[in-house]
């Protein structure tokens, strides 16, 4: 469970001036509280009952593996270049090579059953980097888990388990959530299995962590006071119908445990992100390419420089760039600019822009309304993805390289006086041809990320085929020592 949080407020309740408060109010309109219907409790049992059989415990594996590391020597150390005294490495004071054995990581997080055949949602922050995956469901049954594609922008990730006739809860719009609505946070917090917490929706769109490096990029979030500890990441945020609304994912804390407030996904941006997942490996991200943020925010700001200004609106998304080139470039829209509608929907902060926005493939059409100098104009505008046009973006492999590769030997790092690197052993047709890499280059270095192994080399070129700009650049030594770098492009 992930949590940001610099505040933590605290209500105090003067129970004395609320006796008062209360008897005054009694004596003096006895007639209307005699005529007001008292409100009906709410009965969450049916939907507990739904949710938590479809509710699963998620153990997470990193396994111990050795890394060589760097380590700067002591200048005083004996000097012995050939090792005879056990450290074949040392370099009179300089640089050291060592061996070092990263320590096995487990955690534990929850998921959602969304499919009879085992489909799982989860947080992408429960699964990334897992060596293992061990689903427990709630009749104790294990099975082992495969990853079907994570999304970090959104923290949400799709896991597969061999099953059949499991236990399902239902998907519900999170549109149709209201504030104040009763809702229940269902989980593992702790490694206590099933635990089911109460609350209700305390605001929408909440946009916390997003951007800053500490969250998902995507921020537009369900903010509830259902109790959401560590070891619910992952789990289910279910409406009184037993219905699927969000998807939880952090707390809001200064001491990493519950504190008031919780955050989960909605289910209108997960229900885009897992189809995308299982259909293409990876989301199809519609950019309308503009920079920017809340009007209010901006107003505030030059507010605090001393500065008057009128937007002609104290809600909607200032425009504080456009990106060249995008869809909001060839609409016209312009720095200085206010969107204040999508789609028929009055927009009034950047989260409910994303969050409108994450349900759009590239290709999808927008209706935008915006301000420019306080005058309200409108225009369809067809969306982009990150890479400037409008084809499907498809998650590459090694394959796309059309080469063979395999970790550096003992020999080849002593002769070479490097510490790790990617032969090349054999290339045809492909990027790595094409990009100018030939057999027995050593590659280093691609994105200025150490390549220590093919998985590296994987993920990296995963990352890169689905970027703005999808290239590698990849720095090496050939077997000469003559140091290079190349360009690879790896997409299309």
């Amino acid at each position: 469970m992930k949590n940001y949080g610099n505040h933590v407020y605290v209500t105090a309740c003067i129970i004395a001036l609320g006796l008062s408060a209360g008897s005054f109010v009694s004596a003096n309109a006895a007639p209307a509280i005699m005529n007001a219907v008292p409100a009906q409790p709410v009965d969450l049992t049916y939907a507990a009952e739904k949710a938590v059989p479809a509710v699963v415990h998620i153990k997470y594996v990193q396994n111990s593996k050795t890394q060589t590391v760097n380590v700067e020597g002591d200048p005083f150390d004996f000097f012995d270049p050939f090792g005879f005294f056990g450290n074949p490495n040392q370099n009179n004071g300089g640089n050291q090579k060592r061996q070092m054995q990263t320590p096995k990581k487990e955690a534990t997080g929850s998921g959602v059953i969304i499919s009879e055949d085992g489909y799982i949602v989860t947080n992408n922050h429960v699964v990334n980097g897992a060596d293992e995956l061990t689903v427990t469901l709630n009749d104790n049954r294990e099975f082992s888990a495969r990853i079907i594609g994570t999304d970090p922008t959104t923290d949400l990730a799709l896991i597969k388990i061999n099953g059949k006739n499991l236990p399902t809860l239902p998907v519900g719009d999170s549109d149709n959530l209201k504030v104040g609505e009763w809702v229940l946070a269902v989980g593992n917090p702790y490694n206590l299995s099933s635990t089911v917490t109460a609350g209700i929706v305390s605001a929408k769109a909440r946009s916390i962590g997003g951007g800053s490096g500490e969250g998902p990029s995507v921020a537009s979030f369900i903010q509830t006071d259902a109790a959401i500890n560590p070891g619910n990441s992952g789990g289910a945020l279910v409406n009184t119908r037993g219905e699927l609304v969000g998807i939880n994912a952090m707390l809001y804390s200064q001491t990493g445990s519950y504190s008031g407030y919780g955050f989960a996904i909605p289910t209108t941006i997960m229900n885009k992100v897992i189809s995308d997942l299982k259909q293409y490996g990876t989301v199809q991200r519609a950019v309308l390419g503009i920079q920017g943020g809340d009007v209010l925010n901006f107003i505030n700001s030059q507010k605090d420089e001393h500065k008057d200004v009128d937007l002609g609106t104290n809600e909607g998304v200032y425009v504080a760039d456009v990106v060249e080139g995008s869809s909001a470039a060839a609409a016209g829209i312009v720095k200085g600019d206010v969107i204040i509608n999508a789609d028929g929907k009055k927009i009034t902060k950047m989260s409910e822009l994303q969050e409108l926005l994450s349900k759009k493939r590239p290709g999808d059409e927008v209706n935008i309304v915006y301000l420019h100098n306080k005058n309200k104009k409108s225009k369809t505008i067809q969306l982009k993805n990150a890479q400037g046009n409008t084809k499907v973006v498809k998650t590459a492999d090694l394959d796309v390289l059309g080469a063979s590769f395999r970790p550096i030997s003992e020999q080849q790092k002593k002769d070479l006086d490097i510490s790790f690197g990617l032969e090349v052993t054999k290339v045809s047709k492909g990027a790595i041809k094409d990009g100018g890499i030939g057999e027995g280059f050593i590659m280093q270095y691609a994105n200025d990320t150490p390549l220590k192994s093919i998985s590296d080399l994987q993920e990296l070129v995963k990352s890169a085929s689905t970027s703005k700009d999808p290239v590698l650049i990849i720095k090496g030594v050939w077997p000469t020592g003559k140091r290079d770098y190349k360009v690879v492009k790896v997409s299309e």
